[in-house]
């Protein structure tokens, strides 16, 4: 074989999702709790947990209804922590892109949460993720999923609590791993409930005093995103992002969301407000 047709196989291997996906199911799972490492597994070390089933949701990153073999959420993290998770504040999932979001434990007590880890249908682990101009994603090691087929709250709530590539999964205070996040004292209630907002819909990509997500730039330190975007273009970036970057990855926040304005202007309120409270952590403060 030459050496420039070896090149191009060896290219066209490492970047389509069949490859990406096998590379990536070999990953473990680390779960942890505030004291270290737990346990960590592979995908298939799940079994020993609870038992695989399948589950037909709609799929929202794709607009449409899916199958994935999957196992209950509840059930592993009785097993991994014990029955004392469901006394804790927060889940922290991390995923291999940089992907940090944190669900509180109170909504695993209300709805069925689902670690999949498989499609049903012997299809690739992967989707085609319309919310990001259409990227192709592998989803392993494991994708958390809900069943929102029976819940009309999941179905508004998007995608928002719908990580793939879950690499780490962690109990956790979000008071005490978030502190640099808080709105300073005084802060006006709009700007109160906008942190509410950036915690629910922006904190799992985008960071705040060096803590949050790892996938996209810090906001507030050393300059803040309210300090040098124009007038009206942060509203614009959070409303459609599209329109202002071209083929930017970042997805609108969710047209379904109730008095979806207003959550924009409250969000841009609790930004607005962190320019008081510029503080850079050590680089990982908020990291395991």
């Amino acid at each position: 074989m030459g050496i420039h047709l070896f090149l191009v196989l060896f290219f066209i291997g490492f970047t389509s999702p069949v490859y990406a996906q096998a590379n990536v199911v070999e990953a473990s799972i680390e779960f942890r709790n505030p004291d270290g490492l737990v346990k960590s597994l592979k995908p298939e070390e799940l079994n020993a947990l609870t038992q695989q089933k399948t589950l037909k949701v709609f799929e929202v990153h794709e607009g449409r209804e899916r199958q994935y073999q999957v196992y209950p959420a509840q059930a592993v993290f009785d097993q991994v922590f014990g029955s004392g998770w469901r006394t804790a504040d927060e889940i922290i999932f991390t995923c291999q892109d940089g992907y940090q979001p944190g669900i509180p434990v109170a909504k695993f007590l209300t709805y069925d949460a689902y670690l999949a880890v498989a499609s049903a249908d012997n299809t690739p682990f992967t989707l085609s993720n319309t919310l990001q101009n259409h990227e192709v994603v592998a989803l392993g090691p494991a994708y958390l999923i809900w069943d929102n087929l029976k819940s009309p709250v999941l179905l508004d709530e998007g995608a928002s609590d719908m990580p793939y590539q879950i690499i780490r999964i962690e109990l956790a205070s979000f008071a005490a791993r978030f502190a640099g996040m808080f709105p300073p004292a005084g802060a006006s209630a709009e700007a109160r409930q906008g942190f509410l907002h950036f915690r629910k819909y922006c904190m799992a990509c985008y960071t705040i005093n060096s803590q949050g997500g790892d996938k996209a730039p810090e906001l507030n330190y050393p300059v803040s995103v309210t300090e040098y975007f124009k007038p009206g273009y942060l509203k614009q970036w959070i409303d459609n992002p599209a329109s202002l970057r071209y083929n930017t990855t970042m997805p609108a926040l969710a047209a379904a969301i109730p008095e979806r304005e207003k959550v924009i202007a409250e969000i841009i309120a609790y930004l607005t407000a962190m320019r008081d409270v510029k503080r850079m952590p050590p680089a990982e403060s908020n990291k395991p």
